[in-house]
């Protein structure tokens, strides 16, 4: 059976390794250099929003093979509201690391991958469905779904990060909502080591909201993040993003192509929410594969 993977992030990895467990060598296609060729990006996984699945990781490991190795347990979750803050403790979830840093879940994931990986591949997909019989599309956006009819796209959002150095309790991670500043929108910091953490704004492109300042909003954000963590960061690297499509799949699966993680539309903008669906979606479609429809 002849399996194309487009995307090697964590969906067109779960599928690989799934497909790999049961006698099914796909071919996975990457078109940057590497599986975490991309700016470094702390995220979480909370247990309330993958009920009635209790604990993520430990389930994805008992239940789907694949060891994932977070960087903490949240034990404590900070919330900033204009003139309040408020917390949430107890075991709340995981935070966890992407893109090039070598902890990411992408880099955990390849090293659990047998078959090769075509990096710098410039494959299309009108030439994949030709020449394999399934072609799973996992490429980390909905551009390729939508150009298929196959994506509702609700809204696009703009998201503007930083990887800053400071001192931080990896178990706590923090966000903000402050309309003032972030119109309609929200910000987070989420440490991924006690040195590091990722300060991430992000907004809706409203009609009202696309007339401000991106760079303006930042200075006034990142301004009020150091004062509220009594800390001056210093900036190490950035990354920005226009017009995140957000939304859904109307289908899974149009003839022989299947639509995983974000092209499914399993990620949304904030905090990493989604990661734990988005590995899903590669696993079910592998399944589907499989032949096992029944599970």
């Amino acid at each position: 059976m002849e399996v194309a993977i487009m995307g090697a992030g964590i969906s067109g990895l779960s599928c690989a390794i799934t497909l790999e467990r049961y006698g099914i060598t796909p071919t996975i296609f990457e078109k940057r250099n590497s599986v975490g060729d991309r700016f470094v990006n702390a995220e979480s996984m909370f247990n309330i929003l993958n009920r009635p699945v209790k604990d993520c990781i430990p389930y994805i490991s008992k239940n789907y093979n694949l060891d994932l190795k977070p960087i903490d347990k949240i034990d404590k979750f900070f919330i900033h509201s204009k003139n309040v803050i408020g917390t949430i403790v107890g075991e709340i979830g995981y935070t966890n690391v992407r893109g090039r840093h070598e902890n990411s879940y992408e880099n955990q994931l390849e090293k659990q991958v047998k078959c090769n990986i075509n990096f710098n591949s410039t494959y299309e997909y009108e030439k994949l469905c030709k020449d394999f019989e399934y072609v799973v599309l996992a490429t980390g956006d909905g551009e390729y779904a939508s150009h298929l009819g196959n994506y509702n796209c609700n809204l696009t959002s703009t998201i503007k990060g930083v990887t800053v150095q400071g001192e931080f309790a990896k178990s706590n991670p923090h966000v903000w909502f402050n309309y003032e500043i972030l119109p309609k929108g929200c910000a987070w910091l989420i440490p991924f080591s006690e040195k590091e953490a990722n300060l991430v704004i992000a907004y809706p492109d409203y009609p009202d909201n696309i007339k401000l300042d991106l760079n303006d909003i930042w200075e006034k954000f990142y301004s009020l993040a150091c004062k509220n963590l009594d800390q001056n960061f210093k900036i190490t690297d950035n990354f920005e993003i226009t017009r995140y499509m957000m939304g859904i799949c109307n289908k899974p699966k149009i003839d022989n192509t299947y639509f995983v993680g974000n092209c499914f539309g399993a990620i949304s903008p904030g905090l990493g929410f989604g990661q734990y669906t988005s590995i899903l979606t590669g696993i079910y479609s592998a399944y589907d594969i499989c032949g096992f429809r029944n599970l």
